[in-house]
């Protein structure tokens, strides 16, 4: 698996919580932890966790006749992973539109919104050397594009499709 590369699926997150939780962790302690929400029996829980280990998610070690796991990636690799994949796939790596979109959905407390904004103005301080025509602000919600580049002097302009469909974004 490449680095910063970690796809979960709906079982392995629900697996490498539990292991998390309780690590090092024998797979029948990760399957009564899990016995109640999930009703995997021992071999689906083993079956995931080796599946597991063999994409490089867990490590597991024998121990006399015990195999113990522990995660290879932090919840937070894990974490950022699953969020740069959403950005990528349904936002089209466009920041803005789903950090609209969480704060649109989701009730956050004036302690979130306060912990944002210090994140924000520190990732700004960061970037003082940026100005203001390196790094324009747009407002949050809008759909603002930028006007396409002037065409070089002399350069032949390509007509425009007759069916709008067939015009594809520039």
């Amino acid at each position: 698996m490449k680095k910063g590369q970690i796809e979960l699926t709906k079982a392995e997150w629900t697996i490498i919580k539990a292991v998390w939780a309780a690590e090092p962790c024998t797979a029948p302690a990760i399957r009564e932890k899990l016995r109640s929400t999930t009703g995997w029996t021992y071999s689906t829980v083993r079956t995931l966790m080796d599946r597991m280990v063999a994409k490089g998610l867990l490590s597991a070690e024998k121990v006399r006749h015990v195999t113990l796991f522990r995660s290879a990636v932090t919840r937070q690799q894990a974490q950022r992973s699953e969020l740069l994949y959403a950005l990528k796939h349904a936002f089209n790596g466009a920041l803005t539109p789903m950090v609209q979109c969480l704060l649109d959905t989701g009730d956050i407390s004036a302690q979130e919104l306060a912990q944002l904004e210090a994140l924000i103005k520190a990732k700004r301080g960061a970037r003082t050397f940026l100005s203001a025509s390196e790094h324009p602000v747009q407002p949050a919600g809008k759909n603002v594009r930028a006007a396409p580049p002037s065409p070089a002097p002399g350069a032949r302009k390509k007509p425009a499709p007759s069916n709008p469909r067939d015009q594809r974004p520039g």
